[in-house]
């Protein structure tokens, strides 16, 4: 599995192997997923967090200080909380939002599973939100992971980026383009 996923670069790309590969060996792979996964909504959330996470004025103690805390309290695995406090400790927590990203795309490679960004104008309902997958599996022939997002600028419709395509069918898009079109230009 090492020499396939070898080709990850950057910074970001080495953590998330790095921590890829130990999870396996630990077999850990979905609880580190699962820590990852409120570590990134508690991101979103907290600008408190996303600013000692990426902001160079804390020390590496005062890092590794709050990121336990915050790992203590979301009661994370053993693994996840080695592997943010030696982040800490290396000064290299700013990455930690690209290195989530990779690992969640090594995790879906290794399911066979296609990791699809969408954003709407509102929260989708499950409905939407099955019925959406549904259509990405057949149009793709794979298991479909979605992560949602909410852009009340998009008017209505939605944007898809599943790998490198990206499908906007976004109200705000579709008006641009007729404001262009009216113009001549």
């Amino acid at each position: 599995m090492a020499a396939e996923l070898s080709h990850e670069s950057g910074l970001a790309g080495r953590y998330a192997l790095a921590v890829f590969e130990l999870a396996q060996e630990e077999k850990a792979l979905d609880a580190v997923a699962k820590d990852f996964a409120a570590l990134k909504q508690l991101m979103a959330e907290s600008p408190d967090l996303t600013r000692l996470i990426r902001a160079p004025v804390f020390s590496r103690e005062e890092q590794a200080a709050g990121m336990n805390g915050v790992l203590h309290r979301m009661e994370a695995s053993a693994l996840t909380r080695r592997f943010i406090l030696l982040m800490a400790s290396k000064r290299r927590l700013f990455a930690l939002a690209d290195i989530i990203r990779a690992y969640e795309e090594l995790v879906a490679k290794q399911r066979g599973e296609m990791l699809a960004q969408v954003t709407s104008a509102r929260p989708l309902s499950d409905n939407e939100i099955a019925e959406l997958k549904a259509i990405l599996k057949s149009k793709l022939s794979r298991e479909i992971k979605l992560e949602a997002k909410i852009d009340a600028s998009l008017l209505g419709g939605l944007i898809a980026k599943v790998g490198s395509r990206m499908i906007d069918s976004s109200l705000r898009t579709k008006l641009e383009g007729m404001r262009t079109a009216m113009r001549g230009t």
